[in-house]
């Protein structure tokens, strides 16, 4: 009877007509999250009816971290064959597996084409689009074969896609270790000025190859093949680099449709009786006694040896600040009795924490982060300034936005040699000096331009955007605002 009259209902009918959304993340956290946001925002907006795919190891992430209000979003689990990869890049040994997973997922193509074609022949009328994660490239290809038109989203913003074609395109590890200039001057934004420690590997090599160079392609080529690039980004933050985007790939333009952390609803605005967590008490404990806390992440996609991770641990402790800190792995050694000595101004989690609602608290006042985009993005939406540590991929060109364009950070320095090794230790020294450094901003003009960003990107994401940059996916004469 339930379904006989939520068939004939007036919403039922409303959802018939509205066009569908295919979403497949890649099997990393950093890149599902946001696409899980922008499913949430798609159906509470009403602008369409979603399908997330993911595989059966991670469907349970999945379907948790969908809110309570997004439960008519259809998740469709895609299986590997019997014997296939590992579930997520979480699993991984080390980075340097990285490639080898990217390619072993494309064993998926099979279920998601079958999945698609199913999903085209039930919304024919209302027309339907995939959005892939760019890594998984072979995705394009297979949805064009069934007629299914799609855009990529790739998890890091728009500086990090224009830099890259600039290193792809003049080699500046070639002109650096050539022994001229300390700095490279990007051409077309020449206040941006690389050093070698700002070059993600491999392109810090004047010679690169190798896997990673070969799936940089393949990436590449499915954003040049398909209607456009989606990024968690927005204009106050990164208007010209968009802008610049746009003026040099016409044919696969960016839509900025950021920040989608903000997409989440409030706490409490769910439905559900859900105990709050150990951390949200102890952080309102240290707001109610007027301390400000700093928030240590170091993301979950470059394991931290047990060696660093002793020497952050010494580090806030001579610091001397008041932080929560989000320990990966959870058997981490952060040497013998810490703990016990920093019991009370400092809180070590072991589990999986909420970062952004973390950064969303009143007492944080500072982020020790690995800048990965995600991190980025919600720390600057969160109001929170930022002191990054990147360890790799697109993180150095993440730290150099950060720090050069928006002002809104400070850096960990490592040592002189790590620029071409990247595995030197960073000392508990440094690691005191720049947390001393970021919780003492907090009537700083560097703060002061965080909240700026903040209330900006705030006012974008909730607000309709209107002439040139408003954002528009059109397929079967229908279009889709933001």
């Amino acid at each position: 009877m339930a379904a006989a009259a939520a068939a004939s209902s007036p919403w039922s009918s409303h959802r018939d007509e509205l066009p569908h959304v295919a979403i497949f993340p890649f099997m990393a956290r950093g890149h599902t999250v946001p696409l899980i946001h922008l499913a949430g925002l798609l159906r509470r907006r009403s602008l369409a009816t979603v399908t997330l795919f993911t595989t059966p190891a991670n469907a349970s992430f999945v379907r948790r971290t969908l809110e309570d209000d997004d439960d008519d979003v259809a998740v469709v689990e895609l299986p590997f064959p019997a014997g296939g990869a590992v579930a997520c890049v979480e699993d991984l040994d080390s980075i340097s597996s990285f490639p080898a997973f990217v390619e072993s997922v494309s064993a998926l193509r099979p279920p998601l084409v079958s999945s698609l074609a199913a999903l085209r022949r039930r919304h024919r009328a209302a027309g339907i689009l995939l959005v892939a994660d760019a890594i998984l490239y072979w995705a394009h290809a297979a949805a064009a074969d069934i007629a299914v038109p799609t855009v990529e989203f790739f998890a890091t913003g728009m500086f990090a896609h224009v830099v890259r074609d600039v290193l792809v395109r003049d080699n500046p590890a070639a002109v650096l270790l050539a022994g001229g200039e300390p700095e490279f001057a990007v051409p077309e934004f020449p206040h941006v000025r690389l050093t070698l420690a700002d070059i993600p590997i491999p392109f810090n090599d004047p010679s690169p190859a190798g896997p990673i160079v070969e799936m940089d392609a393949k990436l590449a080529n499915a954003i040049t093949g398909s209607g456009g690039l989606v990024v968690n980004t927005f204009d106050a933050m990164e208007a010209q680099y968009i802008q610049h985007w746009d003026r040099h790939h016409a044919s696969h333009r960016a839509w900025p449709i950021g920040p989608l952390c903000l997409a989440r609803s409030p706490p409490g605005q769910t439905t559900g009786d859900v105990t709050p967590p150990s951390w949200l008490k102890w952080l309102d404990e240290k707001e109610a006694a007027g301390r400000a806390v700093l928030y240590v992440g170091l993301g979950t996609l470059i394991s931290v040896g047990n060696a660093q991770l002793r020497e952050i641990a010494s580090g806030l402790e001579e610091a001397g600040v008041d932080f929560i800190w989000a320990v990966r792995p959870s058997d981490a050694d952060l040497g013998e009795g810490f703990e016990e000595r920093v019991e009370g101004r400092g809180l070590v989690m072991r589990e999986w924490v909420d970062q952004w609602w973390i950064l969303r608290h009143d007492c944080v006042k500072g982020f020790l982060t690995h800048c990965g985009w995600n991190a980025v993005v919600e720390g600057i939406s969160a109001g929170v300034p930022l002191a990054v540590w990147p360890m790799g991929v697109d993180q150095p060109l993440n730290a150099v936005l950060v720090v050069q364009e928006l002002r809104i950070g400070v850096r960990v320095l490592p040592p002189k040699s790590a620029a071409t090794t990247g595995h030197e230790l960073v000392g508990r020294e440094e690691i005191a000096r720049v947390v001393r450094q970021l919780m003492m901003m907090d009537e700083t003009e560097t703060r002061r331009k965080v909240w700026v960003a903040r209330r900006q990107g705030m006012s974008l994401h909730w607000r309709p955007r209107q002439g040139r940059r408003s954002p528009r996916v059109v397929h079967h004469g229908r279009h889709w605002r933001r």
